[in-house]
């Protein structure tokens, strides 16, 4: 079994998740007492959220840099980075480092093309929704087409990650604002719904949805363990 490398800590709420279902899915696989081999480090989300407050990405970088080489230090086969929005920077980790990432999008496609779909709609912080760093990994990599909903829909989103979710708040109104937001998604076109960022599969589930759902923290961390137990090939 590899070890699973994991930069996590944005937010906690999500990442204890992945350790959750990332040792289960070993028990499950392995049986008996099994459990996966993993080193994560733990980022302050306090701090990483105020640089993206400020835009800060050049900052930003050089923390997820620093982070992502003491996870390779600790003895880890390859990484992950426990959050969509610090993707943004994945090209920048993944040169920093001898072992490979994993990146969320490309484990979230697979599982989008196993259902044999083409057209999702996308949630996210606002940076993940709107800049191209994600939407274009789909796009022009996994040739799907992606839609995110519209301004007013994309700011409702964003309040409840930051105010609500990563502080483990979930709020049954915000529920219903998401459920909105899904369905003009829905309404445009959207096959099937991505749940891009880790914290929101803690706050809206696949009963609440019409389409197909995919929760990228769940993929993600199931996408680790396949890698873990050799069945998973991380693009390069």
């Amino acid at each position: 079994m590899k070890t699973i490398g994991l930069i996590g800590g944005m937010s906690w709420e999500s990442s204890i998740e992945y350790y959750r279902i990332i040792n289960q899915a070993v028990r499950n696989e392995l049986g008996g007492v099994h459990s996966a081999k993993s080193v994560m480090v733990s980022l302050d989300f306090a701090e990483i959220e105020e640089l993206q407050k400020r835009g800060d990405w050049e900052k930003a970088t050089r923390i997820m840099v620093d982070t992502a080489r003491l996870v390779e230090n600790g003895g880890a086969d390859f990484l992950l980075i426990c959050t969509n929005t610090m993707h943004l920077m994945a090209e920048e980790v993944q040169k920093s480092v001898d072992i490979p990432l994993l990146h969320i999008a490309d484990a979230t496609a697979q599982a989008i093309k196993r259902k044999e779909l083409t057209t999702l709609g996308l949630l996210g912080t606002r940076f993940t929704m709107e800049k191209p760093f994600y939407r274009g990994r789909l796009e022009d990599h996994h040739k799907l087409k992606v839609l995110i909903p519209d301004e007013d829909h994309r700011g409702s989103v964003h309040r409840v990650i930051y105010d609500e979710l990563v502080k483990g708040i979930i709020n049954q109104g915000s529920r219903e604002i998401y459920r909105k937001v899904i369905t003009s998604l829905v309404d445009a076109g959207a096959q099937g719904i991505i749940f891009g960022c880790t914290e929101i599969g803690l706050l809206v589930k696949q009963e609440d949805v019409p389409v197909p759902v995919f929760d990228t923290m769940e993929i993600h961390a199931l996408a680790a363990v396949d890698a873990a137990l050799g069945r998973y090939q991380i693009d390069g």
